[in-house]
Protein backbone atom coordinates (compact mmCIF):
# COMPACT_ATOMS: atom_id res chain seq x y z
CA UNK A 1 0.00 0.00 0.00
CA UNK A 2 3.18 2.54 0.44
CA UNK A 3 4.05 1.99 -2.60
CA UNK A 4 0.88 2.93 -4.39
CA UNK A 5 0.21 6.02 -2.20
CA UNK A 6 4.23 7.19 -2.46
CA UNK A 7 5.87 5.80 -5.40
CA UNK A 8 9.19 6.34 -4.13
CA UNK A 9 12.48 4.03 -4.79
CA UNK A 10 12.23 3.16 -1.01
CA UNK A 11 8.99 1.53 -1.10
CA UNK A 12 9.77 -0.07 -4.32
CA UNK A 13 12.67 -1.37 -2.45
CA UNK A 14 11.04 -2.16 0.39
CA UNK A 15 8.37 -4.15 -1.65
CA UNK A 16 11.31 -6.13 -3.24
CA UNK A 17 12.96 -6.94 -0.22
CA UNK A 18 9.45 -8.35 1.68
CA UNK A 19 8.78 -10.30 -1.41
CA UNK A 20 12.31 -11.99 -1.23
CA UNK A 21 11.48 -12.66 1.96
CA UNK A 22 8.42 -14.32 2.01
CA UNK A 23 9.87 -16.35 -1.13
CA UNK A 24 12.89 -17.51 0.85
CA UNK A 25 10.55 -18.33 3.81
CA UNK A 26 8.02 -20.31 1.78
CA UNK A 27 10.85 -22.16 0.31
CA UNK A 28 12.80 -23.20 3.65
CA UNK A 29 9.43 -24.57 5.04
CA UNK A 30 9.26 -26.45 1.61
CA UNK A 31 12.70 -27.58 2.02
CA UNK A 32 11.95 -29.06 5.83
CA UNK A 33 8.60 -30.88 4.48
CA UNK A 34 10.65 -32.56 1.95
CA UNK A 35 13.46 -33.35 4.15
CA UNK A 36 11.33 -34.57 7.05
CA UNK A 37 8.68 -36.75 4.78
CA UNK A 38 11.66 -38.23 3.25
CA UNK A 39 13.19 -39.27 6.58
CA UNK A 40 10.26 -40.18 7.42
CA UNK A 41 10.08 -42.44 4.43
CA UNK A 42 13.67 -44.01 4.81
CA UNK A 43 12.77 -44.64 8.73
CA UNK A 44 9.85 -46.75 7.18
CA UNK A 45 11.72 -48.78 5.23
CA UNK A 46 14.91 -49.51 7.18
CA UNK A 47 13.31 -50.04 10.89
CA UNK A 48 9.67 -50.64 10.32
CA UNK A 49 9.96 -52.65 7.28
CA UNK A 50 7.48 -51.09 5.78
CA UNK A 51 7.85 -51.45 2.08
CA UNK A 52 4.07 -50.86 1.19
CA UNK A 53 4.49 -47.09 2.82
CA UNK A 54 7.67 -46.50 1.38
CA UNK A 55 6.27 -47.11 -2.55
CA UNK A 56 2.67 -45.04 -1.40
CA UNK A 57 5.42 -42.31 -0.29
CA UNK A 58 7.39 -42.30 -3.30
CA UNK A 59 4.14 -42.24 -5.85
CA UNK A 60 2.84 -39.24 -3.59
CA UNK A 61 5.76 -37.27 -4.46
CA UNK A 62 5.95 -38.31 -8.01
CA UNK A 63 2.14 -36.90 -8.41
CA UNK A 64 1.83 -33.68 -9.10
CA UNK A 65 -1.56 -31.58 -9.63
CA UNK A 66 -3.82 -32.56 -12.35
CA UNK A 67 -6.58 -30.15 -13.02
CA UNK A 68 -10.02 -31.69 -13.90
CA UNK A 69 -11.13 -30.08 -17.45
CA UNK A 70 -14.85 -30.68 -17.87
CA UNK A 71 -15.23 -29.53 -21.91
CA UNK A 72 -16.98 -31.93 -24.32
CA UNK A 73 -17.34 -31.20 -28.18
CA UNK A 74 -20.85 -31.30 -29.24
CA UNK A 75 -22.03 -32.62 -32.80
CA UNK A 76 -20.97 -29.35 -34.80
CA UNK A 77 -17.20 -29.73 -33.12
CA UNK A 78 -18.40 -26.59 -30.34
CA UNK A 79 -17.19 -26.37 -27.14
CA UNK A 80 -19.43 -27.61 -24.15
CA UNK A 81 -18.72 -26.47 -20.90
CA UNK A 82 -21.90 -26.47 -18.47
CA UNK A 83 -22.11 -29.97 -16.54
CA UNK A 84 -26.34 -30.26 -17.69
CA UNK A 85 -25.19 -29.85 -21.36
CA UNK A 86 -22.34 -32.15 -20.73
CA UNK A 87 -24.47 -34.82 -19.44
CA UNK A 88 -26.76 -34.77 -22.19
CA UNK A 89 -24.39 -34.69 -25.22
CA UNK A 90 -23.00 -38.26 -23.38
CA UNK A 91 -27.12 -39.04 -23.52
CA UNK A 92 -27.28 -38.22 -27.07
CA UNK A 93 -24.13 -40.17 -27.98
CA UNK A 94 -24.92 -43.47 -26.11
CA UNK A 95 -28.61 -43.42 -27.28
CA UNK A 96 -26.96 -43.09 -30.81
CA UNK A 97 -24.01 -45.15 -30.27
CA UNK A 98 -26.74 -47.98 -28.81
CA UNK A 99 -29.72 -47.83 -30.91
CA UNK A 100 -30.50 -51.25 -31.06
CA UNK A 101 -33.83 -50.66 -32.19
CA UNK A 102 -33.11 -48.90 -35.30
CA UNK A 103 -31.40 -52.32 -36.56
CA UNK A 104 -33.45 -54.60 -38.48
CA UNK A 105 -31.05 -57.59 -39.44
CA UNK A 106 -30.66 -59.10 -36.62
CA UNK A 107 -29.76 -62.79 -36.83
CA UNK A 108 -29.54 -65.30 -33.43
CA UNK A 109 -26.70 -67.57 -35.07
CA UNK A 110 -25.19 -70.71 -32.96
CA UNK A 111 -21.91 -70.66 -31.61
CA UNK A 112 -19.54 -73.43 -31.56
CA UNK A 113 -16.45 -73.50 -29.56
CA UNK A 114 -13.98 -75.34 -28.82
CA UNK A 115 -14.33 -75.23 -25.05
CA UNK A 116 -15.23 -78.51 -23.25
CA UNK A 117 -18.06 -78.05 -21.12
CA UNK A 118 -16.82 -77.91 -17.19
CA UNK A 119 -19.40 -78.71 -14.54
CA UNK A 120 -20.03 -75.86 -11.88
CA UNK A 121 -17.18 -75.90 -8.98
CA UNK A 122 -18.42 -77.21 -5.64
CA UNK A 123 -18.76 -75.64 -2.57
CA UNK A 124 -15.33 -77.43 -1.11
CA UNK A 125 -13.68 -76.22 -4.55
CA UNK A 126 -14.78 -72.81 -4.13
CA UNK A 127 -13.66 -72.23 -0.13
CA UNK A 128 -9.91 -73.85 -1.30
CA UNK A 129 -9.79 -71.38 -4.05
CA UNK A 130 -10.70 -68.65 -1.76
CA UNK A 131 -8.37 -69.81 0.83
CA UNK A 132 -5.13 -69.44 -1.60
CA UNK A 133 -5.95 -65.88 -2.51
CA UNK A 134 -3.09 -63.52 -1.86
CA UNK A 135 -3.74 -60.23 -0.09
CA UNK A 136 -2.86 -56.83 -1.40
CA UNK A 137 -3.19 -57.78 -4.85
CA UNK A 138 -4.44 -55.81 -7.72
CA UNK A 139 -7.92 -57.03 -8.68
CA UNK A 140 -8.79 -59.01 -11.58
CA UNK A 141 -11.18 -57.93 -14.51
CA UNK A 142 -14.06 -57.95 -12.29
CA UNK A 143 -12.49 -55.02 -10.31
CA UNK A 144 -13.50 -57.20 -7.15
CA UNK A 145 -10.13 -56.80 -4.71
CA UNK A 146 -9.39 -60.21 -3.18
CA UNK A 147 -9.97 -59.75 0.85
CA UNK A 148 -13.72 -58.48 0.20
CA UNK A 149 -13.97 -62.13 -1.13
CA UNK A 150 -12.23 -63.70 2.11
CA UNK A 151 -13.69 -61.02 3.74
CA UNK A 152 -17.08 -62.77 2.60
CA UNK A 153 -15.89 -66.03 3.40
CA UNK A 154 -15.25 -65.90 6.74
CA UNK A 155 -19.06 -64.93 7.24
CA UNK A 156 -20.17 -68.03 5.33
CA UNK A 157 -22.27 -66.54 3.41
CA UNK A 158 -21.19 -67.54 0.05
Amino acid sequence: MQLVQDSSQGNADNLNNVSREGSRQFRNKKEEYLRAKSEELENNSKLKKKIRDLYRGINEFKKSYQPRINIVKDEKCDLITGSHSILARWRNNFSQLLDVHAVNNVRQTERHTAEPLVPEPSAFEVELATEKLKSQKSPGTDQIPSELIKARGLNNSL
